[in-house]
């Protein structure tokens, strides 16, 4: 048991594990916690450090040894078994939900880290703010559908919630996802008991097991002239400052050069392999649409002008048309 080991960050989690609250008499009769520390984003793109709290509305009540061990030999399945029944007779259990805010002024003047999984921020300094209720007031129909398909991942966020340094909660926006493509499938999204409720755009298609997002011939890439998905600006993320280091999302549209290496490269070539280089580029372009075809060819006369304009020349396109 990790208490008999050297390992202080436990000790906390023993303590209650071993206290009454270690044997809560029901799901309905204990609270829930969100142990990692999340973010919100305002319309300003402000963000605090948040914890979620879910305050059970039937009250606390816990069982003695004897009293659980009496249950459990009676019925391996008492919680699961008493909220069934109680969401079936209509008894529908509740939970209020709470947040705890800190703000970045104050995570930096912490006592301890406040992304600590093992550590709860003091409810005298961080008071609880109430967001909301959850109820649970319906049954699964089909366990299997509703329950064993569905892919609960801390990565799956709704705009306005955010992430943090949490190391933990780092590790897991990861694994998760990656446990249900292998769970689930590529397509585990897709699936009813997952699929958002809003709509959505992205590029995510075909593969195994797809249904119910068809996007016809429209492109599956990005970036693309036809129209497709582009990048929300306004939800993005600011970057993440964990003391160490800075953490954001890299944007490889800005202050990237990608013509400077390939220039160098065309100009060092021979006259005869600059024109079988151009001649090949050329014949597969003339198997686009001219606008393709000029587009590309701008670009290669981005690495260098003889570059795209041989191109051009050999497509039938003409220098003016380029202009």
């Amino acid at each position: 048991m990790g208490f008999l080991d050297p390992l202080p960050g436990v000790f906390t989690q023993v303590t209650i594990l071993f206290s009454d609250r270690g044997i809560p008499k029901s799901y309905r009769h204990m609270h829930g916690f969100g142990s990692h520390t999340y973010s919100f984003l305002n319309e300003a793109n402000e963000r605090v450090w948040v914890k979620f709290h879910f305050r059970t509305e039937q009250g606390i009540e816990n069982m003695t040894e004897e009293e659980s061990a009496n249950m459990i030999g009676q019925d391996r399945e008492s919680h699961q078994r008493d909220l069934f029944e109680s969401v079936d007779r209509g008894d529908f259990p509740r939970w209020k939900v709470y947040v705890q805010i800190m703000t970045q002024a104050e995570a930096d003047g912490f006592r301890w880290n406040p992304f600590d999984l093992t550590k709860v921020w003091p409810h005298a300094e961080f008071p609880l703010v109430e967001i909301g209720l959850l109820e649970l007031n319906r049954n699964p129909e089909n366990y299997f559908a509703e329950v064993e398909q569905a892919s609960f991942k801390p990565s799956n966020f709704v705009p306005g919630i955010n992430a943090s340094p949490d190391k933990m909660l780092q590790a897991r926006l990861m694994s998760y996802a990656d446990a249900h493509l292998y769970r689930l499938g590529a397509n585990h999204m897709e699936l009813p008991v997952n699929k958002p409720r809003c709509p959505i755009n992205h590029y995510q298609r075909d593969g195994a097991m797809s249904h119910g997002h068809y996007a016809g011939g429209a492109p599956n890439y990005w970036p693309n002239s036809l129209g497709g998905p582009t990048p929300s600006i306004e939800d993005k993320e600011p970057a993440l400052d964990s003391g160490s280091a800075i953490a954001d999302r890299y944007d490889s549209t800005v202050d990237h050069d990608d013509f400077t290496q390939a220039g160098n490269l065309y100009r060092l070539l021979s006259e005869g392999e600059k024109d079988r280089l151009t001649s090949r580029i050329a014949g597969g372009l003339s198997q686009t649409r001219e606008e393709v075809q000029l587009r590309a060819v701008e670009n290669f006369r981005g690495a260098d002008e003889d570059y795209g304009n041989r191109i051009a020349q050999k497509l039938g396109l003409g220098i003016p048309a380029l202009v």
